[in-house]
């Protein structure tokens, strides 16, 4: 037995290392990032690996409490999780899998949910403990709701994690992610986003400026790279609910809960800028549930995995986008609402057919219910989907299973989450 579980945890660590190996960062131009993956085929080999092993462990009995999710039985069936938080860390995968947040950092406990002053934010609030330059575990003492006056600057290198508590950012301004990177939010709820600005704000220890109105999304990714969102609760924003403009990359968006909004997740700013096309963002295991209408996500330029998520409702469309982004839509499981209008899944804009035929967008092993269909275009070899493959897709009959506990979970110390 110390045998076998010393080859376990050496091809874990092997496992590992190939996950995280960095990208050749000399390759850095207009065409091209320097975060972006090189070689997406070798990353979806090692997921598949990954996925696999864990399917081979549970029929070993290691795991009782695997899900098929690599993400979750990665730390969920821990019932220590709460002493080994930063185990979160290396269970990440897609575009976003070098996300490291605060892992190499103290832990900060937020103990006051208050936002009185977002110049001078009080130690042990969240506004205080984002700007840090350090980077840190950002843990919470209670349940809380905190209303941000102005926009939630984050600086690197930090980890939001709300597991074990019960906590809403909502009724106020919300998370702006703007030039950094290495940021992971997990386990909290956001909804009911409010425009802010017109005020100085802080973004760091050393710097406060002027912020002109922000739009109301609850996550804003700006111009960064190496982001994971995953496990959270998000709805009801006055803009979109998620949104990565202006060159950001390395991106996973994973384990949500999307409900009651309009314009769900938009991935790029423009249709002329064209500097998006490094835009890397995988879309994995997310439920897109009750009172949504479009943009699950309405993309540009880039290239986007959009796998093993659960579409339930929609009112409009659920995948759209213009200016020839690249989709690649694996193992998602699709539920056309009633309407005989609103069956597909895909909408083109500010393209004619004879433009739009060329994008490659590709639906493969997707499971269609209640008359939904997804138009294809472009071309169907798997070379051309190469920078928008970022794992493996399990089948879509198992959608339902992977994207069961979606959104932000209630965990307790002591026990598997």
């Amino acid at each position: 037995m110390a045998i076998t579980q010393i080859l376990i945890l050496f091809a874990s660590a092997l496992l590992l290392s190939m996950l995280f190996a960095g990208v050749d960062s000399t390759r850095s131009n207009e065409t091209w990032h320097e975060h972006a993956v090189e070689n997406p085929d070798e990353v979806a080999a090692m997921v598949d690996m990954s996925i696999r092993n864990s399917t081979v462990r549970r029929r070993l009995g290691y795991f009782s409490c695997s899900t098929g999710n690599p993400i979750d039985d990665c730390w969920r069936c821990d019932r220590k999780w709460q002493l080994r938080r930063k185990h979160l860390a290396v269970c990440a995968i897609g575009f976003g899998r070098n996300a490291i947040g605060g892992r190499d950092g103290r832990y900060y406990v937020v103990n006051d949910p208050n936002d009185d002053n977002p110049v001078n934010p009080k130690p042990g609030t969240l506004r205080h403990a984002v700007i840090q330059v350090e980077p840190l575990w950002i843990v919470f003492k209670r349940d809380m709701v905190i209303t941000l006056k102005q926009e939630l600057i984050m600086n690197s290198f930090k980890t939001i994690d709300g597991r074990g508590v019960n906590v809403h950012i909502a009724n106020g301004a919300c998370i702006t992610i703007q030039y950094v990177t290495n940021i992971i939010i997990h386990g909290i709820h956001i909804h009911d986003c409010k425009p802010t600005g017109n005020a100085m704000v802080r973004s760091s220890p050393s710097h406060y400026g002027w912020r002109t109105m922000a739009d109301g999304d609850g996550i804003s990714i700006f111009g960064s790279s190496h982001i994971w969102i995953d496990h959270n609760s998000l709805s009801s924003c006055a803009d979109g609910l998620i949104d990565a403009v202006m060159a950001s990359t390395a991106i996973t968006i994973s384990n949500n809960y999307f409900t009651h909004h309009n314009e769900v997740m938009l991935l790029g700013h423009s249709d002329t800028y064209t500097r998006d096309k490094v835009m890397q963002v995988t879309i994995a295991y997310n439920h897109f549930g009750r009172g949504l209408i479009q943009r699950m996500p309405r993309c540009r330029h880039g290239y986007f995995h959009v796998v093993n998520n659960d579409y339930t409702h929609w009112e409009m469309y659920a995948i759209g986008g213009s200016a020839s982004p690249t989709i690649n839509s694996q193992g998602n499981r699709y539920l056309a609402p009633r309407n005989r209008f609103a069956k597909e899944v895909t909408k083109r804009d500010y393209a004619g057919h004879w433009q739009w035929k060329h994008w490659n967008w590709r639906s493969e092993g997707d499971l269609f219910l209640n008359g939904a269909f997804f138009t294809r275009s472009g071309s169907g070899r798997g070379a051309s989907y190469a920078r928008a493959s970022s794992l493996a897709a399990k089948s879509s009959s198992l959608v339902g299973v992977i994207t069961s506990n979606a959104g932000a979970l209630n965990c307790r110390g002591g026990r598997r989450c």
